[in-house]
């Protein structure tokens, strides 16, 4: 594939202009109104219902609640954009006039808040827009636009959804895969890279056996407390003593629970933990730590029968393609010039994204656009409290709703002018 982009035409920003107050209005519905995974209906009719105002050819259900929209416009290369829907169950803590109230049933039968912590309001927003944007721009382009509002993303369920669902089947192979993320940042900049650019994931549970009895009589017990505390100690020397210093991982433990009542030693303890790896050498040797260890406390500690490891979800390593990133990035240094487009290292959160593109044969590209206030991050930066800013999944995650949304919709149109430039 050649790097080099044919001369991408400027954004016409009179039509941008023209655009921001719908979708401002369409972001604040969103984000007062977030649904939980595979429970995007209300989200997606409204994603349907902009393809088919820009006069795309619209096909939903696809995935149980994805859509994906077809803008044909002459003979050229295929270009697929993708946004992600789905909300998080967290209470919201921002303040903002638009804030969300909304609780729902999550899939384990529990009522729980919702939240759009993670910034797919913005990005659902993002695509409308810039669907808008090149149906009414057609002389600056020739090809097809292929847009995807993706469910699921965060139980990194729906990209496989759709596929499985057949979405290569259904719909034209694309040229190319694009795709973007909000994240802290300065507002007005973008970063990305060749290769690696966020991180395979992989959540578990464990559950731990042990034998219950009267809190007065530990001796009679085999306490599965005792056994996931040490175990959870334990794994956190993985990363620290098994993954050398020029490797990378993460370990979290984010759920440890036993019990019902403080004088009652229980039967069984359950912990939940999710692993970031960038290389499969890594990721294996990382699995087969956790594996050993849980195996060897629950004999240390004589449990009655093995620990029970069940897979929560995983999500594949992305990887960007180097001949497509840097047309891509070439395209945004012309546009935005060079001093906002910055190369970052790969990222530890993790994305369904790429399952697109690997599993499609096609190259893909991933990108992080800043959302943080820039006086607010250059503040924050001086004073090395960078740490402090709210990130994505914080209950008081809200990005700065200007330049946010004006760059996010460029960025999607002049990444898709690079390919489909006449």
């Amino acid at each position: 594939m050649n790097s080099k982009p044919a001369a991408v035409p400027p954004i016409e920003a009179g039509k941008l202009r023209a655009l921001l107050p719908g979708l401002e209005a369409l972001y604040a519905d969103i984000h007062a109104h977030p649904e939980l995974s595979m429970q995007e209906t209300r989200t997606a009719g409204l994603a349907a219902e902009r393809l088919r105002t820009a006069g795309f050819e619209v096909t939903t259900g696809v995935g149980k609640t994805g859509v994906v929209g077809l803008l044909r416009n002459g003979n050229g290369p295929t270009v697929m954009l993708r946004a992600d829907m789905d909300a998080l169950p967290v209470r919201e803590a921002t303040g903002a006039t638009y804030a969300s109230t909304v609780t729902a049933t999550d899939a384990e039968g529990n009522t729980v808040p919702v939240m759009h912590a993670c910034g797919h309001d913005l990005h659902v927003t993002w695509l409308a827009g810039a669907a808008a944007f090149l149906s009414q721009t057609r002389a600056a382009w020739k090809g097809t636009v292929m847009a995807v509002f993706q469910p699921a993303e965060e139980t990194a369920a729906g990209a496989q959804a759709m596929i499985d669902d057949g979405l290569f089947q259904r719909f034209p192979r694309p040229d190319v895969v694009l795709g973007q993320h909000v994240m802290v940042g300065p507002a007005g900049t973008i970063g990305g890279r060749i290769g690696t650019i966020t991180a395979a994931a992989d959540s578990f549970q464990i559950r731990l056996f042990g034998r219950g009895a009267h809190g007065s009589m530990p001796q009679a017990s085999i306490d599965p407390i005792v056994m996931a505390a040490a175990t959870v100690l334990r794994l956190q020397g993985v990363v620290a003593r098994e993954i050398a210093p020029t490797e990378a991982a993460v370990v979290t433990v984010g759920v440890l629970q036993a019990g019902t009542k403080e004088n009652v030693i229980p039967d069984e303890a359950i912990i939940k933990l999710n692993v970031r790896t960038f290389d499969a050498g890594v990721r294996a040797r990382v699995l087969a730590a956790i594996t050993r260890i849980v195996n060897a406390e629950a004999t240390a500690s004589g449990a009655p029968r093995p620990p029970e490891i069940t897979p929560l979800d995983n999500y594949p390593l992305a990887s960007n393609d180097a001949a497509a990133t840097q047309r891509v990035a070439a395209a945004f240094r012309a546009h935005f010039s060079a001093e906002r487009v910055l190369t970052t290292g790969p990222a530890s959160a993790s994305e369904d994204f790429g399952a697109f593109g690997t599993q499609w044969g096609v190259p893909s590209v991933f990108w992080f656009v800043g959302g943080t206030d820039p006086d607010l991050y250059a503040k924050a930066k001086a004073a090395n409290r960078l740490n402090d800013l709210p990130t994505n999944h914080n209950p008081g995650f809200l990005p700065v709703l200007h330049p946010t949304l004006e760059m996010g919709v460029e960025t999607l149109v002049i990444a898709t002018r690079a390919w489909l430039a006449p």
